[in-house]
């Protein structure tokens, strides 16, 4: 009886560290084979939802990335980054804000560091498969092992036949949660390094304000 108890106990244990296993190999997969792509471009769409609130907005966005570099469109904002300094241009007020970010400042996360965000700080768990929209994909869930967070996981969706991440969600301690769905997306298209900087030249009329 007493065997029986300790395997009953350990049942739990075992699962857990199953799931996390499964979840590092698909993770792991996904890493290598973004690697081997020389850039991404994709659309998607960017959900803000609070249910105490009644908030949900959804909004339709843009990205191209290239190395440590991208470009990002997103509710009237123009970002670039060259890999050293970060151009936020806001459209509507003919502003450009001009920074050198912190790459532990989880504010201005690298948009391409979200393929390697697993590797340190996470604790996994592997939930299965599921049909999306005709898509069947990979559940996993990460959740921060340091509780200061701001949030409590991470939920990914993963297509199975190509290892691309096809949902991103981040729920929020505050009731706020982020969902970014990629609806299109295009690898190894040519990326002129140009296009990861703000042309002060293109935009005379912007105000530059380097906060550098």
């Amino acid at each position: 009886m007493k065997k029986i108890l300790l395997l009953i106990a350990l049942i739990p244990g075992f699962l857990i560290a199953q799931t996390n296993e499964k979840a590092v190999e698909i993770l792991d997969k996904v890493t290598a084979k973004t690697k081997t792509y020389n850039t991404i471009k994709a659309d998607f769409s960017f959900a803000m939802e609070n249910l105490q609130e009644e908030i949900n907005e959804v909004y339709e966005g843009t990205i191209s990335i290239k190395g440590d570099k991208y470009k990002a469109n997103l509710m009237h904002v123009d970002t670039y980054f060259d890999g050293k300094t970060l151009w936020t241009h806001m459209i509507d007020e003919e502003e450009v804000n001009v920074d050198e970010p912190d790459p532990e400042d989880e504010e201005t996360l690298n948009p391409a560091s979200i393929f390697t965000i697993y590797q340190t700080g996470f604790k996994y768990a592997y939930l299965g498969e599921k049909t999306v929209d005709g898509v069947v994909v990979y559940g996993i869930d990460l959740f921060p092992i340091n509780r200061d967070k701001p949030y409590s996981k991470i939920s990914l969706e993963i297509v199975k036949d190509n290892l691309k991440i096809a949902t991103i969600k981040q729920v929020g301690k505050d009731g706020n949660n982020y969902t970014i769905k990629v609806k299109n997306m295009q690898i190894n298209t040519p990326m002129n390094d140009s296009m990861f900087v703000f042309d002060k030249e293109a935009n005379p009329d912007v105000d530059v304000i380097d906060m550098r």
